[in-house]
């Protein structure tokens, strides 16, 4: 059974990254993991080995990740695990209001090439990225710690990604304070510094759809 989730949900409704989940017992082969991500096409597909653990795996359409934040983040409100556990390790998860937050070192977390530009309609009229990993950023009130970013991770088969887990990390390691992250066409994405050098994500997290899925 595949669910379908959109996660990192923007204040109005709006936005909310794609990402399919298939539950322990799905019944795939290792070796078909992959090709069932490039199938479904979603940014990221997650495959949960281990409901109780936490233990799941995650692919784009091209690569697996040891680290992902939508992934994470859209696990652990299907799971309702106080831990997740994908190949990068333990990674603490928690839910506030109608929010849910995960914790990891964000030296974990895929790299991304990282360009600051001059204002939100610069981010807006970016042209993206032809290779590599690539997040454009502009403060939107630096005041409030309100940022307008896009990601382009074409090395991981994604020409644009609506809601990038693993950039907030990366960026919130880098500025080191409060962040609201308004990304894609409209997702949110909430940072902090977390102790010991770790950065939290959250966002809000909605069921699309659960449905069959029929392997190629």
């Amino acid at each position: 059974m595949l669910e379908v989730l959109r996660v990192f949900v923007g204040d109005d409704g709006g936005g909310g990254n794609l990402l399919g989940v298939f539950g322990q017992g799905h019944g795939l082969e290792d070796e078909a993991l992959q090709a069932v991500a490039a199938d479904l096409g979603f940014s990221e597909t997650v495959f949960v080995s281990g409901a109780a653990r936490g233990e799941l795996r995650i692919f784009t359409p091209a690569v697996e990740l040891p680290l992902a934040g939508h992934p994470l983040v859209g696990a652990a409100w299907l799971l309702g695990v106080d831990v997740l556990r994908p190949p990068a390790g333990e990674i603490p998860t928690w839910r506030e209001g109608d929010r849910t937050w995960i914790r990891a070192d964000p030296e974990l977390a895929p790299e991304f090439d990282r360009e600051r530009l001059d204002s939100p309609a610069a981010v807006d009229a970016h042209p993206g990225a032809r290779a590599g990993h690539l997040q454009v950023w502009a403060w939107e009130d630096e005041a409030q710690g309100r940022i307008r970013t896009r990601v382009f991770p074409v090395a991981m088969g994604i020409a644009e990604d609506e809601a990038t887990g693993a950039a907030a990390l990366r960026l919130g390691a880098a500025l080191a304070r409060p962040l609201t992250l308004r990304q894609g066409v409209g997702s949110r994405i909430d940072v902090r510094p977390g102790p010991d050098g770790t950065v939290e994500i959250g966002g809000r997290v909605e069921r699309v759809e659960t449905r069959e899925y029929a392997a190629p």
